[in-house]
């Protein structure tokens, strides 16, 4: 799965080809073991959990680089290596 992204210890990665569970654009948020996934198209929790300061974080980056993000999705579900993209400064 690799990371498109990181800031203030978050990991942002894409899977490959991962459609099965969510069926929608998502995200995974790594932060200190705790993972969280997050819809890429209005930024809502999908599954577990990240301590909310830092969930916020994820959110406001995820309306930030919204079409970055889609765009990063259709090459992952294709098979492709996604591109990085900026964190928060």
């Amino acid at each position: 799965m690799p990371t498109i992204s990181m800031f203030y210890g978050i990991l942002i990665r894409m899977f490959f080809k991962d459609t099965d569970k969510h069926h929608q654009p998502h995200i995974h948020a790594d932060f200190q073991g705790e993972v969280a996934v997050y819809s890429i198209p209005d930024g809502s929790l999908l599954a577990g959990s990240i301590s909310p300061n830092k969930h916020k974080l994820v959110v406001a980056w995820i309306e930030i680089h919204h079409e970055d993000l889609l765009a990063d999705w259709e090459l992952a579900v294709n098979g492709k290596n996604p591109f990085s993209i900026k964190g928060l400064d």
